[in-house]
């Protein structure tokens, strides 16, 4: 089996094993009582809320009990914000104006920025504020990260020389650091071997 023909069964073990994991993830609806309405919307049991809701710690002890340390860090965490909404805009147009150009299917937003958790019953309103900074943060990194790496698989898809500590979804499909050969006669093909994403968006 050649080295390419082994990369290619591990990584299809790991997509497989992904498909696992998020199957034991929607266990979780039956484990914690939710379900999706017909709103689509997620719906608790009525009982599990009450006796959760009434846990809730109060906001502002909630913040009593920190250190004046973490209190203090707070306007630096939310300064963070202001790049992230440009990173968000600017990401947004480059793959609305020049993936069409490229031929390169565009990354769903959506299915990377999720908001769900701010509204969570079981969460004071300082936890719930946490929690919307986050999934968004986390979100939009997870999205900004795959428009880069469709971007790279058009203009450089060609793998590291030393290991990377992670890599995006795109990097399987990269050619080896060092085989020239494979570069030069199949680079056109690979920048738009996109046909495992054109029907999702």
């Amino acid at each position: 089996m050649s080295n390419n023909s082994r990369i290619n069964e591990i990584y299809t073990k790991i997509k497989s094993l992904e498909e696992d994991l998020k199957k034991e993830y929607e266990k979780n609806k039956e484990k914690f009582y939710f379900d999706k309405n017909f709103n689509k919307k997620f719906q608790f049991d009525r009982e599990y809320i009450n006796e959760y809701k009434s846990k809730v710690i109060n906001s502002f002890k909630y913040l009593w009990r920190e250190r004046i340390s973490i209190i203090l860090t707070i306007p630096i965490i939310w300064s963070v914000l202001i790049p992230a909404f440009l990173l968000d805009i600017i990401v947004s147009l480059y793959q609305a104006i020049c993936f069409p150009i490229y031929r390169i299917p565009k990354v769903n937003r959506k299915d990377y920025i999720i908001i769900d958790r701010y509204n969570l019953f079981y969460l004071n309103k300082i936890q719930q504020i946490n929690c919307l900074y986050c999934e968004y943060f986390n979100g939009l990194m997870g999205y900004v990260r795959e428009v880069a790496g469709r971007t790279e698989q058009y203009w450089c898809p060609i793998k590291h020389a030393d290991k990377t500590k992670d890599t995006h979804s795109r990097y399987n499909k990269f050619f080896d650091y060092g085989d020239a050969k494979s570069f030069q006669e199949e680079i056109d093909i690979v920048r738009e071997d996109f046909d495992d994403v054109k029907n999702k968006g």
